[in-house]
């Protein structure tokens, strides 16, 4: 009775100082309590070694590093929680180290998969297809995150310099180049735009009727961008709008652009996060070596 009048204490301050969703405070209740039964003891008796202990037995049983790291940091907010509050002496989850997570390579459109999107967009001669088809290259052309993209203002178009003003990740600004034919889309998409408008004004570039926030919503991208990769012959499981980022910044590294550049037209504000595109390794230098190296062609 005193674990469940606790946990309920811990979940209503997560709610109040934290603002957590509903589905937050469900996941921090299921994770705690798993870990309350597979100890099976009053809470407050718990130790380092046990709950060392329930991260071990999750691990033998096939819980994956991502759902053991999850489940670990909600005992250690319940934990220095109950500390906090004067209900334990010492927090016995603070030294407790999180599983190590592999870093997934970032997923990525080939650019013939990302022409069959633009194809298959232009088919349809409607406004929300040519807006979403204007959408779709802008952010494969300048690398933007779907935040930015659905909220770029009208006036963050350079036509003359051929660059994007992006309000970023921190309120951080910064100007992306954008190619010739992402231009060109943007300059006939505002032709679509006006008669969509008619007459109306809108500050966005990407405006809305229906949203309350008056442009394209992420979510609407989203779900438009799926049924696109329906249309072009793609698995709508490979296609998203982080995808297109990814595709972005991988095909510039292929073409041998340096990582510091693709860093600042990402936005990122440690090279870190840039350095895992590293890893791939594009089928161009494969064959490049393969055909130019020394030690290449086998001796017969």
């Amino acid at each position: 009775m005193m674990a469940e009048q606790l946990l309920k204490d811990f979940l209503n301050m997560i709610a109040a100082e934290k603002g957590a969703a509903a589905n937050t405070l469900a996941a921090y209740r299921r994770d705690v309590l798993q870990f309350l039964q597979f100890f099976g003891k009053d809470c407050l008796a718990a130790e380092d070694d046990d709950i060392a202990a329930f991260v071990r037995d999750l691990g033998s049983r096939g819980f994956a590093s991502r759902s053991m790291a999850r489940k670990l940091s909600a005992i250690k907010e319940f934990y220095k929680f109950l500390y906090s509050e004067g209900k334990i002496k010492t927090n016995p989850a603070a030294g407790i180290l999180s599983p190590r997570q592999e870093k997934s390579l970032p997923k990525f459109l080939s650019k013939g998969e990302i022409r069959r999107l633009l194809q298959a967009a232009e088919e349809e001669k409607d406004f929300a297809h040519c807006r979403l088809k204007t959408m779709l290259i802008l952010m494969y052309a300048c690398g933007l995150r779907v935040s930015e993209l659905v909220a770029l203002p009208v006036n963050s178009i350079n036509f003359e310099k051929r660059q994007v003003w992006v309000f970023g990740k921190g309120a951080k600004e910064r100007l992306v180049p954008a190619a010739a034919e992402a231009m060109t889309a943007v300059a006939d998409y505002t032709v679509c735009r006006e008669q969509y408008l008619s007459g109306r004004k809108s500050p966005w570039l990407f405006p809305s009727h229906t949203a309350i926030s008056g442009h394209v919503t992420r979510d609407n991208f989203f779900k438009n961008l799926k049924n696109l990769a329906v249309k072009a012959g793609i698995s709508p499981a490979r296609v998203s709008p982080h995808i297109l980022r990814h595709s972005f910044a991988t095909h510039l590294l292929n073409r041998r652009v340096d990582l510091r550049s693709v860093q600042k037209l990402l936005g990122h504000e440690d090279i870190s996060t840039t350095e895992i595109y590293t890893h791939i390794i594009s089928e161009q230098l494969v064959e490049t070596v393969n055909k130019n190296h020394p030690l290449a062609k086998a001796k017969s």
